[in-house]
């Protein structure tokens, strides 16, 4: 079999091509310039005068105002003293004209006056003359040395953003070429629907699309099309990502992976360059899959914040993305997957049918989901026999997919530090209470009025909670410093899917109760309440202009879930609705302080108690509260809510 011969690659050309500008730069250097001649014997001044005082010179060549050729006499060559510089020509014979001496003269005037007169002091028979040598290659090189200079930082800076570099193949103009990633059957993708759990719905749909891949005729034998494109959408951390990898490692087919932002660039033309490159290949590779991580970086709404006017290069790469996908020329073969956790601010052509004909929707998971998760996360990780799922699933609910594998990661570390051999379920409350609350700052320094205002402040909201109806149940309160928190309240809610109006105001009034405790106590405030009268204001402002849950406004909302308006510039309603939507909101928040406040004078007794069981104890759990206040009055629903906790600041 021939061996096929070896081209030199872009490389190395460019290697060449560096080597000889160099290399002409140098030759240039040494072309007619003013250092002298090579082949004639460097003096020096003192010498030239010996020279003249034995009338051995015949002429001199003064150049450039800077050194002197020294020719010698026929008679002087044949001394000792000059036949090392007495050299041949190209015919052989003697080189009796010269020159044969050369050496700097220092200041041309000064040299000249002595020429002229020792000339008339020893009446010596020699003659001087001075000429101009010029290195007009020379000249013309540093004329255009600027020039050259910035074409070579260019074509550098080129190479640089076109992933050349130092081992980049010299690929200048490679810079809209797409920065994809290929993953086909022989890259190393061990992530399959088996490592994805809690996300049945989702699977099901992209392993559809899967399917459609492998076995087309199983569909399109009865007339279906494939989906050109689906939409993952959901919060931070739900699994689109790993999703988008078991499809990777299932569809065994060519998948292209890049981010939205991989497309954005600061020269005009390359997204949209970026975006037609990548299609391409998918093409010649079909069928194949496209994913594009945070879509968002380019898909959105067009028009909405050119503000200036100006032509926008993010636009024209959504132009061309909306082209590639549904236009002229479209292959069914390629298959876009994207995701996203902002949805909202997607342009509505990209949104449309034909083009991402299926929107999957990604949830947080719920009881059994958090399950199946927890049972991958702990698989690498050496648990205690007795540890029980079902209620690590209970009291981490709300957490999302990564949530839970930073929980389980946690509670290792947690355990090693403590040296133990297993990990305890001990461990992954605390993993969980440093993950929701912050790292416990127990040498953080506080009064201890401070403290005891913490303690009557977190022992209200604990009985407001414990006596409402709708209010999540107590698990934990405590006077620890953790984060920014100086106090916290941790609550095991019911997971809901819908709110009524009582539950929300209930919810409002617990956690009202730490302000009320403080009145009532201290009849003082203080700052503490910052987290709370946040939370309280944004439920109470939901109550009245979202959801509609009010006398006043009516059954109006003035929510807008396509996020297409901007109620930073104008609001939806008139000054006198503002008014109102106001006045409504403080009386809903003032009438569940004095809600909370009335509870806790009936409890007066109990609060103090508790009180001072929390700054004994610090930390006091759910057992405490039926010690000092009995059962709950209500009977408690089963719980599976997201954790959470009050902040005192």
């Amino acid at each position: 079999m021939a061996r096929k011969k070896k081209t030199n690659t872009p490389k190395n050309n460019f290697y060449w091509i560096y080597a000889s500008i160099i290399f002409l730069i140098i030759s240039l250097s040494f072309v007619g310039g003013d250092k002298g001649l090579q082949n004639v014997q460097q003096s020096d001044i003192s010498s030239f005068e010996d020279f003249l005082s034995n009338g051995d010179v015949n002429k001199i060549t003064i150049v450039n105002q800077r050194y002197a050729l020294v020719s010698i006499n026929e008679n002087a060559l044949s001394k000792e003293i000059h036949r090392k510089v007495k050299t041949k020509n190209f015919l052989g014979q003697d080189n009796l004209i010269g020159p044969h001496y050369q050496f700097e003269i220092g200041p041309p005037e000064i040299f000249q006056k002595k020429l002229d007169e020792i000339k008339i002091k020893e009446n010596l028979s020699f003659s001087y003359e001075f000429q101009t040598r010029e290195n007009r290659w020379m000249d013309v090189l540093v004329g255009f040395l600027p020039i050259i200079i910035i074409i070579g930082i260019w074509i550098y800076l080129m190479r640089r953003m076109s992933g050349g570099g130092a081992g980049g193949g010299g690929q200048i103009f490679n810079i809209g070429k797409s920065k994809a990633k290929l993953f086909d059957q022989k890259a190393d993708v061990k992530v399959t629907f088996k490592d994805v759990a809690g996300l049945e719905g989702a699977k099901e749909e992209v392993q559809e699309i899967v399917d459609f891949l492998k076995n087309p005729k199983k569909y399109t034998i009865l007339g279906g099309k494939i989906p050109k494109g689906a939409l993952l959408i959901g919060a931070p951390g739900t699994g689109k990502t790993l999703l988008a990898k078991a499809v990777a490692g299932e569809a065994k087919v060519p998948f292209f992976s890049l981010s939205g932002s991989d497309f954005v660039e600061m020269f005009v033309g390359v997204g949209a360059s970026r975006v037609r490159d990548l299609f391409k290949q998918a093409k010649e590779k079909s069928p194949a899959i496209i994913f594009i991580d945070e879509i968002d970086a380019i898909g959105r709404a067009r028009g909405r914040n050119n503000i200036t006017g100006s032509n926008d290069e993010r636009e024209n790469t959504l132009n061309q993305l909306l082209t590639e996908m549904d236009g002229f020329g479209t292959n069914t073969n390629v298959i876009v997957i994207a995701a996203t956790n902002r949805a909202d601010v997607l342009d509505k052509a990209l949104m449309r049918a034909g083009r991402f004909d299926r929107q999957i929707f990604v949830d947080l998971p719920d009881l059994n989901e958090r399950k199946e998760i927890f049972e991958v996360h702990l698989k690498p990780l050496k648990v205690s026999k007795t540890l029980d799922i079902e209620f690590l699933s209970r009291q981490t609910p709300g957490f999302s997919g990564a949530d839970i594998a930073n929980v389980c990661n946690e509670s290792a570390l947690i355990a090693a530090r403590s040296n133990k051999k297993s990990v305890g379920k001990q461990d992954f409350l605390d993993a969980v209470d440093r993950i929701v609350g912050g790292l416990e700052k127990k040498n953080k320094i506080i009064t201890k009025d401070e403290k005891k205002t913490i303690a009557f402040h977190e022992s209200g909201h604990a009985i407001v909670s414990w006596l409402l109806e709708h209010a999540a149940p107590l698990v934990k309160v405590t006077i620890v410093p953790r984060g920014q928190s100086l106090g916290a309240a941790w609550y095991l809610p019911e997971e809901r899917l819908i709110v009524r109006t009582e539950q929300m105001l209930d919810e409002m009034c617990a956690s009202l109760g730490g302000r009320a405790a403080e009145k009532i106590m201290f009849n003082k405030i203080s700052t503490g309440a910052l987290n709370d009268l946040e939370k309280v204001t944004k439920q109470a402002r939901a109550i009245v202009s979202v959801y509609g849950l009010n006398d006043t406004i009516g059954n109006i909302t003035y929510y807008d879930s396509s996020g297409q308006s901007d109620y930073n510039f104008t609001k939806p309603y008139s000054e006198e609705t503002a008014k109102k939507i106001d006045e409504q909101i403080s009386n809903i928040i003032e009438r569940e302080y004095k809600r909370a406040c009335q509870i806790l004078r009936k409890n007066k007794k109990n609060l103090i108690e508790l009180a001072k069981r929390l700054l004994d104890k610090e930390v006091i759990f759910k057992e405490d509260l039926i010690k000092v206040l009995g059962e709950r009055p209500f009977k408690e629903k089963e719980q599976v809510g997201a954790t959470k906790k009050t902040k005192s600041k």
